[in-house]
């Protein structure tokens, strides 16, 4: 089995990290994004914000030592929520799952939210299978299909 880790997320994994959250399929896949996927200042500027805030835990994930997406969390409404990305070309390999485990393990704070959009079921399945259960739905308006979809809410705890 490949190795998955985590590091921080470095300057010249940028641009990696831009092409792999502006594929067409993947944005479709996790609905709930920038408005303008390919707006790179947009990225910049989320990107600096998010690598320089202390309250926030953003990681690169690496398979064998190569950059296949990142995960992170963040407090929203005074609860944790996880976060995570990875390349369409490694989907259905186990890395999220195991980015994920490796991201619990190191932040132990509980309870931990996620949400997907509920249609996205390799994601559910990596959440469940973490531990997460289903707490509710809610309707939101998601930019990358341009309309209101259903999301699932979940939670660790």
């Amino acid at each position: 089995m490949a190795e998955v880790a985590l590091r921080p997320v470095e300057d010249d994994d940028l641009d990696a990290l831009f092409e792999q959250m502006r594929d067409p399929e993947s944005v479709r896949m996790a609905a709930f994004t920038a408005k303008d996927p390919n707006d790179r200042e947009a990225f910049n500027a989320h990107m600096a914000k998010v690598l320089n805030d202390p309250g926030i835990t953003h990681r690169a994930v690496t398979r064998d030592g190569r950059l296949v997406g990142s995960i992170g969390c963040f407090v929203l409404e005074g609860e944790t929520e996880i976060t995570y990305w990875i390349d369409r070309s490694v989907w259905g390999q186990g890395i999220a799952s195991q980015a994920l485990a490796l991201l619990l393990a190191a932040v132990t704070t509980r309870p931990v939210r996620a949400r997907v959009a509920s249609d996205n079921l390799g994601s559910l399945r990596v959440l469940q299978k973490a531990g997460f259960t289903v707490i509710g739905t809610e309707v939101a308006y998601a930019n990358a299909r341009g309309a209101e979809i259903e999301e699932t809410i979940l939670r660790l705890d």
